[in-house]
Order: structure tokens, then sequence, then C-alpha cells
């Protein structure tokens, strides 16, 4: 499955049309509900396999990218798809969706993925309510993490993507319906990532072989932020059964980074009061015609890696009502061991 999977940029591009990116953002504060912080940028993306004698021995057996975070950096994922599918996304192994283990098949009760193009993006772990909390990365082994908070361990960390397509009929369905209606340039496919702001690789296949040591960094939950995290109007039957491509998403320290890639890792984002007092954006985005999420039972009871590492201290400014816009509609991976 990972052989379907390419690095365009600083883009993964799955099959099914489905393209993740992996944006840079602000960290928000851990008490109170807040808007859509902006995107700074993308992370930068490589293959570990282009890295045979520095990248870790585990990430080479699992496969798929790495990318540069700086402990307590915040991120968030922007989604599009040229057709309907089916994305899961994990944190450790687990659903950010949903709190369960990793599955290889979608499931609805609870439901375990997002559903592309209709979901734009995903900033954190869904927390129900029309919120969630918002992805951050922290080091494995203080228990902090999204993974170890559920599972009561931390082995994997990094990010898993599993992408399911629609089945052939529902697809010609679909096909067809957008002959007829004849979409508009825009669409109602969701809001391009930059508003809210090929390299062909190769390596490994899936196996049952245990991680040899963790690694360095996974995702914990960060401050509360108003997201809906959309439920499926489609029968559940309407997706394939299989998977058509998964990728493992490794988090890299920046010594890691540079010590591996040779590269310098990107410059820290800016602090968020400096952010809200130049003026600068904030965004909500709203449907009120669809249909939330509850908050994942698991999820609901994962503490902010504040209350861990006592390091939410940075100042906070509420951002001013004119700066918070409201949004509107409008190479080859290879995979491995995990």
């Amino acid at each position: 499955m990972g052989g379907q999977v390419r690095i365009s940029g600083s883009a993964l591009q799955l099959p099914g049309g489905v393209t993740v990116r992996f944006m840079r953002t602000l960290r928000l504060p851990e008490t109170g509900t807040h808007p859509l912080p902006p995107g700074l940028g993308t992370f930068p993306l490589r293959s570990v396999a282009d890295y045979p004698d520095r990248a870790p021995a585990q990430w080479l057996e699992r496969g798929g990218v790495m990318l540069p975070v700086y402990q307590r950096e915040a991120m968030w994922l922007s989604f599009s798809a040229t057709a309907p599918a089916a994305l899961q996304v994990g944190v450790g192994k687990v659903c950010a969706v949903s709190g369960r283990p990793w599955s290889d098949r979608l499931s609805r009760d609870p439901q375990n993925y997002v559903v592309l193009p209709r979901q734009p993006w995903l900033d954190g772990i869904n927390s129900g309510a029309g919120t969630i909390r918002q992805f951050v990365a922290v080091p494995l082994g203080l228990g902090a993490t999204v993974e170890g908070q559920v599972s009561g361990e931390e082995v994997w960390g990094g990010v898993q993507l599993q992408v399911f397509e629609l089945g052939e009929r529902p697809l010609t369905t679909w096909r067809a319906e957008q002959r007829r209606r004849r979409v508009s340039q825009r669409g109602p496919w969701g809001v391009p990532a930059e508003e809210k702001l090929e390299t062909i690789l190769t390596g490994n296949v899936f196996g049952s072989l245990a991680p040899r040591a963790a690694p360095a960094m996974g995702l914990g939950a960060g401050g509360r932020m108003r997201q809906e995290v959309y439920r499926d109007e489609r029968p559940l039957a309407d997706w394939r059964e299989q998977a058509s491509g998964r990728v493992f998403v490794h988090l890299a320290t920046a010594p890691q980074w540079r010590h591996i890639t040779g590269e310098a890792p990107p410059s820290s984002p800016v602090d968020r009061a400096a952010y809200t007092s130049a003026g600068l954006p904030w965004f909500d985005y709203y449907d009120a015609d669809a249909d939330d999420l509850a908050a994942a039972g698991p999820l609901a009871e994962v503490e902010p890696v504040g209350d861990w590492l006592g390091d939410d201290q940075q100042p906070w400014t509420e951002p001013a009502p004119g700066q918070v816009h409201q949004l509107k509609d409008g190479g080859q991976v290879t995979d491995g061991d995990w």
C-alpha cells in the first residue's frame, strides 16, 4: 500500500486523490476555547528510506516519511481530495477521532475516520461538542502523549494515515452527480489550506515485528479550539473494505533532523502573543447543517501536555473581534512494519 503514497513538495499524496499537508501553527493556551490558529507554513517531509545509514533502524522498518518538529510545537493537518475518501488519522496508533486502538478497518460505532473532502482539516484529537484539543509534539517516555494516556504505554509515536476509497458503484454514482451539478471551480469541497494559513521513494512492507525502541516524539493534547469532526453521512458499505494506501509519519527532533538529513530545521514559530498583538488573523469555521461527532470516550479523559510538563506559561491575548475571520465552504513513499 505504501507504494501508492508519494511526496510532492511538502505534501503527501495518497490514493484516491487525497492530499495531506502538515502545517506549523501557534500553540494555544490550555484553558478556555479558542478560534482556529493560522497556518505558519508547512513542515518539510523526507523519506526515511533515503537515509539508510542515518535514520533509526526502527524508522527504516516502518518506512514512511519524517518531519522536524520542536518539543511543545503545535501542528494541524490540512486535507484536500478530488473525490470522496475516508481517512484514518492515528497518533501513536490511537485513533484521533474515536480514541480506540488503530484498526485496519473502518468503523461507525464509534466512527474512526474523517470524511474528505468534507473535513478540510484536523487540528487535534476529537473532544466533542464542536471542539478538538490541539496536536502538540512531546517526547515519549513522560506519559504525556495521547498514546501514553490512552494505551498506558509509549512505543509508536508519530502520526499514522490510512485512506479508503469509495466502492466502484458509489464512486460511479458520485461522478455522475458531479457531471450533472457541474460544480463551480471552487466547489463545495472545503477551504484551501492557504486561506488558513516528486520524489519517488522505496522501502519495506508491513509485518508483525515488535518495535525495537521507542521513537523520540509523539503527539499530546494542547489547548481546545472550536472545530467540528463531521459524522459520515454515507452508509459504511459505500467504502471499500481494504485501504488503498497508508503511511507512517515520524516526528524528528531538531537535532535528529539535522543529523539524519544534514539540513537545518525550520526556525521556531513566532509566539502567540506577538502574533495576536500584531493584529494578524485567526479563523472560525462552522457548518450548522453538518452533524458533529460526539466526544470520544478515551479522548475526553486525555489531559493537556501543560498539566504534565508545567510549561503553559506563554502570554496570551484574546484576538480582537475583527481578527477572527469566518471561513466558508468554497514521489512514492515506502511502507513499513507498524
